[in-house]
């Protein structure tokens, strides 16, 4: 599997997109290309680029399964926590080794574990 599209959401530290970067991953970052835009921007914006979306922010889940908005290829969620700010680089790094797992899915990841949920509709381009 090639390596999919990655956006990160505004929240998303610039020390652990810069980690990123660095290992030669291609990451989008909404601060940079639009920043101020809204949450349902960013989701519709994932979804047109089948850009995974990466996040801090548990809006994306009800966007997604309450409001019923068309989801992207994945939405990795990072659970707040006291983490280093390049901790989110090593945690969609492992994602994107698991990327199987990832695709099609709201994956929740704290300092412990990996889940996952189907996205409704769930999107595998």
């Amino acid at each position: 599997m090639t390596t999919p599209r990655l956006l990160a959401n505004e929240n998303f530290p610039r020390p652990a997109l810069l980690k990123l970067r660095a290992a030669g991953v291609e990451v989008e970052a909404v601060a940079e290309t639009m920043p101020r835009a809204s949450d349902a921007a960013v989701l519709a914006h994932a979804a047109a680029t089948a850009a995974w979306l990466l996040t801090f922010d548990r809006d994306y889940g009800e966007l997604v399964f309450a409001r019923q908005a068309p989801p992207p290829p994945a939405i990795v969620y990072l659970r707040q926590g006291a983490y280093s700010p390049e901790w989110p680089a090593e945690a969609v790094r492992s994602a994107l080794a698991r990327a199987d797992f990832v695709l099609g899915h709201l994956v929740v990841i704290d300092g412990r574990a990996m889940r996952r949920r189907a996205l409704p509709a769930a999107s595998t381009r």
